[in-house]
């Protein structure tokens, strides 16, 4: 059974977010061996400068760096990324599960992920060109893996 983590900078403030993301890990759950690792956010003045957010970006990617594990897939999630379908993550999600022992997706905070997280990323992986609240982005990555492993085990959720 692969496993599966996701990476991310801040918690969830919102309960709804994190009973749908908790939903979905459980579904995951039943397909791949889900982890869920939780960097804390750097704090910030209410108008940041560039330089105090590159430091934020900095100090949470030295975090995220050191949870790494090297024999994953590690896939950063910014908005430079390629954009799939969810049959192409889907894809992407198998042929990595027989080349590595997990797949790591990385969520940024609202600033983002600093060069060095992206520079040790496999892959950048873009949900849209939209821009999305981070954490509704945990919930929407939870539910495409998912629906990656529906697709893998040929069930019917994927229409």
């Amino acid at each position: 059974m692969i496993g599966i983590t996701v990476i991310h900078v801040g918690d969830f403030k919102e309960k709804y977010l994190d009973e749908a993301y908790k939903e979905y890990s459980k579904r995951i759950g039943g397909y791949a061996k889900f982890e869920d690792i939780c960097i804390k956010e750097e704090n910030l003045p209410e108008s940041p400068s560039d330089t105090q957010i590159e430091k934020a970006l900095s100090a949470e990617g030295k975090q995220i760096l050191a949870k790494l594990d090297p024999r994953s897939k590690k896939i950063a999630l910014c908005v430079e990324g390629k954009q799939l379908s969810s049959e192409e993550l889907s894809a992407l999600m198998e042929k990595s599960a027989a080349e590595y022992s997990k797949i790591t997706f990385i969520i940024g905070s609202s600033h983002g992920l600093s060069e060095e997280v992206k520079n040790a990323a496999d892959m950048k992986l873009s949900f849209s060109k939209m821009t999305f609240p981070h954490q509704l982005m945990r919930v929407i990555l939870a539910e495409q893996i998912y629906r990656g492993e529906t697709i893998i085990a040929g069930k019917k959720y994927h229409k």
